[in-house]
């Protein structure tokens, strides 16, 4: 795994980072700062709400409609665009800026785990990854969105999870196969797999880069990302179903024990915890920073979630370490929720959609 992990990331990008890219897009729009959140639910709509960042706090409607034929299984958001992906096997994009669809992309097999990757020189992603229950995972170019190449055979089994390392040169995924794999971004096929003996549900990376977390049913394992070596190891009361790392070694968790856990990843312990967040089980959590997309450093601390009974809630997480915190703003989706994302990132460009990469601009690695 060190190996592995470390000529990838001393390895030049020729995959998924394009040294001459730049940030002209056609369609300008006027730049904004906005705090948006997606939600996808097990009757097939997807949500969309614009957080006002100033007091009183609201989440105001952007969109609701049945955008595909089976339950949403992952969204994903980045600066103003939003993807969904479904067991219908088809990603479908969304405009935060104009809320509206931007259309969708068919693949041949069910959509388990979106994630976009933004590179700190742009304010707009500049690739999506998804991954699949057929065990592969495709790398898509975002300006246009065309399918750059699909890594088959990363899992034996469906992936769980799929988590982008913040250079944007490797992946982690989890599968059924009970493996954790490492992904070459950089040249686009699997590097490492190494079996877990048991099913871990969610990978994510955390604080920079340095340690990523994986979760197995109850118990969340923070290791080193350079060897994959384990830290430490908390557990929880009951399983848990989302994870979002925040800030200074702070890892929340939520999942069928209702509550909104933040954990010290340094001495494994509690620091505090937003009891009976929810009637329901908690199915996302979107951690938003004083350092998001230039959010001005007065913004308290925002934590949103999402609940399967369809309540979609924003915290401020400090209030948590004094007294009984209440929520912020709420929403009702009166729907099954099954995931959550955010993004408060400003952005010029509108996207759209390609049909496939002109042989020019597809690197030798992947023809």
């Amino acid at each position: 795994f060190k190996n592995a992990h470390s000529f990838i990331l001393s390895s030049s990008p020729l995959l998924l980072l394009k040294a001459n890219k730049t940030e002209t897009f056609e369609g300008v729009a006027a730049a904004a700062f906005s705090m948006s959140l997606i939600a996808g639910s097990y009757e097939r709509f997807i949500w969309g709400f614009k957080l006002k960042p100033s007091s009183p706090y609201s989440l105001t409607p952007l969109f609701s409609y049945p955008s595909h034929l089976s339950p949403i299984t992952s969204v994903t958001a980045a600066a103003t665009i939003a993807a969904s992906g479904s067991s219908d096997d088809t990603i479908h994009l969304y405009s935060l800026s104009t809320s509206s669809s931007l259309g969708s992309i068919p693949l041949s097999s069910s959509v388990t785990s979106l994630s976009f990757f933004t590179p700190p020189s742009l304010s707009f992603p500049r690739n999506l990854l998804s991954a699949s229950s057929d065990g592969s995972v495709s790398i898509f170019d975002t300006d246009p969105f065309v399918l750059l190449k699909t890594v088959t055979r990363v899992h034996k089994k469906g992936i769980n999870d799929l988590a982008v390392h913040p250079s944007g040169k490797l992946a982690l995924t989890v599968g059924r196969d009970e493996c954790l794999a490492m992904v070459n971004l950089v040249r686009g096929r699997r590097s490492f797999c190494c079996r877990l003996g048991k099913e871990a549900g969610l990978v994510e990376f955390g604080f920079g880069g340095e340690r990523f977390f994986m979760v197995c049913g109850q118990k969340v394992g923070v290791h080193e990302a350079e060897d994959a070596r384990l830290l430490c190891e908390f557990e929880n009361t009951k399983r848990v179903l989302c994870v979002s790392p925040g800030e200074n070694g702070v890892l929340f968790t939520g999942g069928e024990d209702r509550n909104i856990t933040a954990w010290d990843t340094n001495s494994g312990k509690i620091a505090y915890c937003i009891e009976d967040a929810h009637s329901a089980r908690v199915k996302g959590i979107v951690v938003f920073t004083a350092n998001d997309g230039g959010a001005a450093v007065d913004d308290p601390y925002l934590v949103a979630s999402a609940s399967s009974d369809g309540v979609i809630r924003v915290w401020d997480v400090r209030m948590a370490l004094k007294e009984k915190a209440n929520p912020l703003a709420e929403a009702n989706t009166k729907s099954r929720l099954t995931c959550l994302a955010g993004s408060s990132l400003k952005s010029f460009k509108r996207p759209k959609i390609g049909k496939t990469a002109s042989k020019h601009e597809q690197d030798p690695a992947i023809e």
